[in-house]
């Protein structure tokens, strides 16, 4: 009887352990590269970077396009406000201030490059981390529409531009095998002065 006694605490122990362990370990985040993929066809309409920014904010860039041929390949938003307007798309940051709430994002915008409008919006990681909803909406959440973005696996950031990498996420250059000239900005040699005669 003591040995069974013995051998059950034990395996309480083991499983409270267990259980503190997983409880330890941190949540994912929406941070990383996401593609969203067009229902109908399975092709892919865009992939997206969201990073951390220095203030803790979650923010998104444009980080590649999936244009077709005979379109313009280098867009840009001609009807984005501010300082965005007439800036590539590629490497728009079209999420900003999104505020994490657990495994939501809150209280942020989505801008939609092709017409320059901006809507509230929120995102929902999955437990798993791989599948974000984003919602954009007017007035109030109720009336918007969902999109789903899935992750993308840390390797297809060799695809993506560095410089869309160096200037929101500097962080991911060396995973994205960037040269190291992306890891700091480029700096012009003084031109040396003419001496008054």
């Amino acid at each position: 009887m003591r040995i069974q006694y013995l051998a059950l605490s034990l395996a309480c122990v083991l499983i409270l352990s267990a259980h503190s362990g997983l409880a330890q370990q941190p949540q994912p985040t929406a941070a990383g590269l996401w593609q969203q993929v067009d229902d109908a066809t399975g092709k892919s309409q865009g992939w997206f970077l969201i990073y951390k920014n220095s203030d803790g904010i979650y923010q998104g860039a444009i980080a590649k396009m999936f244009i077709p041929p005979g379109e313009n390949q280098h867009p840009i938003c001609a009807k984005c406000q501010g300082d965005q307007q007439n800036k590539p798309s590629l490497g728009l940051t079209i999420i900003k201030n999104m505020h994490r709430n657990g495994m939501n994002y809150e209280n942020g915008t989505i801008l939609d490059p092709r017409d320059g409008n901006v809507y509230n919006a929120v995102m929902q990681l999955s437990p798993d981390g791989q599948q974000l909803t984003v919602r954009g909406y007017l007035g109030i959440a109720l009336f918007g529409r969902n999109q789903i973005w899935h992750r993308l696996p840390t390797s297809e950031l060799a695809k993506v531009d560095c410089a869309v990498i160096a200037a929101h996420a500097p962080a991911l250059l060396a995973a994205a095998s960037c040269p190291a000239a992306h890891a700091q900005p480029q700096r012009r040699a003084p031109v040396p002065r003419a001496r008054p005669r």
